[in-house]
């Protein structure tokens, strides 16, 4: 059997965490998966999705401490399951938690663990062990490795596989459990939110077109321009480790290797020099528009389409062209 995290923020599923099950069914035929502080609710919503995509059963932690995102609580709720259930391996999605939490299962059962892997093999013989190929260097390099551990815990790498329903499938059984926790599980956990998080609208992971922008865009003001044009196309705003290191935009909106992997039909990328942290998070999108003023820009070599040109004149000039398309 194989254990899958499903991620989620606050009843929202992580669509990543729907990829990592599908690449656990490539594995076994017998997939179950773990949430963690979900709302009786939302568990039921969850498992409904997860049940489509091939998870038999929804094991659901649930606990007074566990009300948002707590990363050394989800390692010791999964230790707690992984004991009782005794899985072949333990799964998560590639992302920024999913790796957190898996680490933290790793760590309290003294096992390695493997990021970012966009293979898996399990060994089925006692003694030799698992192989797995990870992305690494920002997906640059690809490394094949062995596991030398019963249990493989791994993460799926982001948008290396795609998520696949399972025909006639129905609703995951939920299975509700209590773990218990140390006072110290619960001393890193999100307090309360505000800022971006209330803004709502469509967010970086889910959007079909990101217009994203660089150092190029001059400071926060000139992002209204690529707000509009965003708001237009129906999508949402991105932006370069450079821009939030600035403070120009918040760190949800950052796009690359420490913020959000995106694989939109379209990417606006424009001013961006394209940097390797960045080409990690966006070169999964299936178009690629560059506007930049340097035509050596290393992100020209992903580019399926390149203006060069002041994205100030471009943007505008585009944002023309679309109003004038929708009458």
């Amino acid at each position: 059997m194989i254990l899958v995290l499903v991620d989620h923020d606050l009843g929202e599923l992580d669509p990543l965490s729907l990829r990592a099950i599908t690449a656990a069914r490539k594995l076994s035929a017998d997939v179950q998966g773990v949430v963690i502080g979900a709302t009786s609710e939302a568990s039921s919503k969850l498992a409904y999705v997860v049940g489509e995509h091939g998870a038999s059963v929804l094991h659901v932690a649930q606990h007074e401490g566990l009300t948002d995102y707590t990363p050394a609580a989800s390692g010791r709720a999964l230790a707690q399951l992984v004991e009782k259930l005794k899985p072949e391996a333990v799964l998560a999605a590639g992302s920024p938690r999913g790796n957190e939490q898996l680490a933290h299962l790793a760590t309290l059962l003294d096992l390695p663990m493997a990021a970012e892997c966009s293979v898996i093999s399990l060994s089925k013989s006692p003694g030799v062990p698992h192989s797995v190929t990870r992305a690494r260097w920002a997906a640059n390099l690809l490394e094949e490795a062995f596991v030398h551990s019963d249990l493989l815990i791994a993460t799926v790498l982001a948008f290396s596989v795609e998520a696949e329903p399972v025909p006639g499938s129905s609703a995951a059984t939920v299975e509700n459990f209590q773990p218990s926790l140390e006072p110290s599980d619960l001393i890193v956990r999100v307090m309360g939110r505000g800022g971006e998080s209330s803004k709502g609208g469509v967010t970086l992971a889910d959007a079909k077109v990101i217009v994203s922008g660089g150092r190029g865009v001059g400071g926060p003001e000139g992002f209204a321009q690529l707000e509009e044009l965003a708001g237009l196309l129906g999508g949402a705003v991105g932006c370069s480790r450079v821009v939030t290191s600035a403070g120009w935009r918040p760190h949800a909106e950052q796009v690359g290797q420490t913020g959000t992997k995106v694989a939109p039909d379209l990417y606006i990328a424009a001013g961006i020099s394209g940097a390797m942290q960045h080409i990690a998070g966006c070169k999964n999108s299936k178009t690629i528009v560059v506007i930049n003023t340097d035509p050596e820009a290393p992100i020209l070599a992903y580019a399926d389409y390149a203006i060069i040109g002041d994205l100030h004149k471009v943007i505008p000039a585009l944002t023309s062209a679309i109003k004038e398309m929708k009458g």
